[in-house]
């Protein structure tokens, strides 16, 4: 089943927008995503809610809706975040159906009628939800509204009338899991005077004077700052069109997709890369204000001088794949995310979301680690001082309960190291880096050297989201380690062994750079062949997100279609696109701190990518006769690779890597 998203008008019809499947991924466990019209790192995501709903919201297979709403997040757990200013074109007592027959979306837009014969056109700007309804002739216009509806428990409002055309307010709700909290002032506006009727202290219903209004636009911009910045947003786009934002956002997405250009594979490859290349840059979002302003996370509102602020972070999972994505593509937005990061770490950083968030949020663990990757990749403009007390503080709570835990921990001790070590802090970086590699040396010795049939089961001693075997390999950078300690050869049967019994879960984070670990084992043929064949062709799969299956899924992990993931798969805010880009590239970042990809097969014969210091890298195929071929050698500009990897600094020379066969 192939749902390729509707072209876009008005210049755009022949740029990668196309390609981009917004249902891939939006059904059910597969993935929870939602096609929701939004502009890269926009606060937007506006978007049907399904009821019963997923994590985002929306799930292609749940026609019926509870309204829609103005912002979600990407494949997150727990009841997601977001869900606010929920609008409902039809009596509460009525049932609302998605047509599906009508149903479409392409980056920044999306449309469908309803099976009460409204249609609806949705787009955003960074700050504002564009909602566009139109009611058949017979019937008058009618929307009901929550303006304390959340995806998360009870959220608190408080709304007012201010003109025949505007409601003002503000809403407060919990984040993720409901770890902290955010507030949103707002601006719903509408093109049209209306009557406004409050029902309760949270809902309201609204409906045109004149009668005969059969079209109706509703805007609803929002800040986290205050209610003068909120008008300030609105004011922003006022003589604005519907027409000319759609295509203002089409323009931006097109932009970001265009970067890049892919020849070869099949359509369906192609489709899911470019949906990969949206999602990685759906977040963090820039919450900056017009004028330059955010709001702390200790409350206070500060001048962003010199950078964009950006909130709505997810980083346990996605520092492993999406950050240095970005480090690679975009390293003008990752040097500002990087800074908003030292900032967060200044004005109060936690492991979970603040009491002071900007806007939906989830995680920043991990955080030095990303900071690092940057620092090692080139951007180097980052005074690491802003945040360096608030880093030392978050090294005394590393969460040590379990064996994952102190892996993890011992990763970001490790980073800590260097980043001490950078900003000249001598003593520290030797503490923290003896503080890792013994922390490391103990679990790693005591929970996952000698190698038992306790190393299948999924959670076995207190393990979170993973079994021994998949936690085994969590900290690549001490690889050399555990080659001392093992053996290479021993090592690479252990390796061999986990991937021929299926022990492997794409399905979760904790192990998915495990199958690039054979370049630095000598058996790079076999990264190769592992890889292609997790992006390509179906595979066994053991385990869930938090089980295993007692019948195991056999099929492909990735998927262009609506159960675009393998079950229980989260998308987790990029990380899995981001994984599906680097090994389609034939790229992967196996230690993020460290400037060096391993290189493996890519599934494309040709890949062009738009660098942004003005230079174009090209990944080609030669003499490749049969999908599953070794590669033979690598030559980047003429000079061989010997060693399957390549360093950041190279790639950014642009010019020609050469996989020939």
């Amino acid at each position: 089943m192939v749902l390729f998203a509707a072209c876009v008008t008005g210049g755009f019809a022949s740029s990668n927008n196309r390609f981009v499947n917004l249902f891939a991924g939006t059904s059910g466990d597969n993935g929870q995503v939602a096609p929701g019209a939004t502009v890269p790192f926009g606060m937007i995501c506006v978007c049907p809610d399904s009821d019963p709903r997923t994590h985002a919201g929306y799930d292609y297979a749940v026609p019926n809706i509870s309204g829609i709403s103005i912002n979600r997040l990407s494949g997150v757990g727990c009841s997601g975040g977001g869900g606010n200013l929920r609008i409902r074109p039809a009596l509460l007592s009525e049932k609302l159906l998605i047509d599906k027959s009508t149903e479409q979306a392409s980056p920044g837009y999306y449309a469908t009628s309803f099976t009460n014969d409204v249609a609806v056109e949705l787009s955003a700007t960074p700050t504002m939800a564009l909602e566009r309804y139109t009611f058949p002739k017979e019937k008058e216009a009618y929307f009901y509204i929550d303006f304390a509806s959340t995806f998360e428990n009870v959220a608190t409002c408080s709304f007012r009338q201010t003109d025949s055309r505007t409601i003002e307010g503000w809403l407060k709700a919990n984040t993720v899991c409901s770890h902290g909290a955010y507030r949103l002032f707002f601006v719903l506006q509408s093109d049209a005077d209306f009557e406004f009727k409050k029902l309760s202290e949270t809902t309201g219903e609204l409906r045109p004077v004149d009668k005969k209004e059969r079209t109706i636009e509703l805007r609803i911009s929002v800040s986290p700052i205050d209610m003068n910045q909120a008008r300030v947003e609105n004011d922003r786009y006022r003589e604005r069109s519907f027409a000319a934002l759609k295509k203002q956002a089409a323009r931006e997405w097109s932009e970001k997709l265009g970067m890049f250009s892919v020849k070869g594979g099949t359509e369906d490859e192609k489709a899911l890369f470019y949906t990969a290349l949206y999602r990685v840059n759906l977040s963090p979002v820039d919450v900056t204000s017009f004028d330059g302003r955010y709001l702390g996370t200790d409350g206070k509102i500060y001048t962003a001088d010199g950078f964009r602020y950006y909130s709505n972070w997810s980083l346990w999972d996605t520092f492993r794949t999406k950050f240095p994505f970005l480090v690679l593509t975009d390293p003008e937005a990752m040097r500002d995310m990087s800074v908003s990061l030292l900032h967060l770490y200044r004005t109060g950083k936690k492991d979970w979301a603040t009491a002071f968030e900007s806007t939906p949020t989830v995680r920043t663990e991990h955080a030095v680690i990303l900071l690092l990757d940057a620092y090692r990749k080139g951007i180097t403009d980052l005074d690491f001082r802003i945040g360096y007390d608030g880093m030392k503080k978050e090294m005394e709570r590393l969460s040590m309960r379990s064996p994952d835990q102190k892996m993890e921990s011992a990763c970001d001790l490790w980073a800590m190291a260097q980043i001490s070590g950078i900003v000249g802090e001598k003593e520290d970086s030797v503490m923290y880096a003896t503080r890792s590699l013994t922390l490391f040396e103990t679990v790693w010795k005591s929970e996952f050297m000698t190698v038992t049939p306790q190393f299948e089961v999924m959670r076995n001693n207190g393990l979170y989201q993973g079994t021994r075997w998949q936690y085994r390999w969590a900290a690549p950078q001490y690889l050399d380690k555990m080659i001392e300690w093992v053996g290479k050869e021993t090592l690479r049967d252990q390796l061999v062994y986990f991937f021929e019994h299926h022990l492997y879960n794409q399905g979760n984070e904790p192990d998915i750079h495990v199958p690039f670990l054979f370049n630095r084992l000598g058996a790079p043929e076999r990264s190769q062949q592992i890889v292609r064949k997790l992006l390509t062709e179906p595979m066994i799969h053991r385990y869930g997100g938090n089980a295993e299956f007692k019948t195991p899924y056999v099929g492909k992990a990735f998927k262009n279609e609506p159960e675009g993931y393998s079950p229980e798969m989260d998308e987790d805010d990029g990380t899995m696109s981001a994984w599906f880009l680097f090994g389609s590239m034939g790229l992967y970042p196996l230690t993020v701190g460290e400037p060096w990809y391993e290189l493996v097969s890519p599934i494309f014969e040709k890949i062009e990518i738009d660098l942004s210091n003005g230079r174009r890298l090209s990944i080609q195929t030669k003499g490749r006769s049969d999908k599953n071929d070794p590669i033979d050698k690598i030559i980047f500009n003429g000079r061989e690779l010997k060693d399957f990897r390549i360093s950041h600094s190279e790639l950014l020379e642009g010019g020609t890597l050469l996989f020939c066969y």
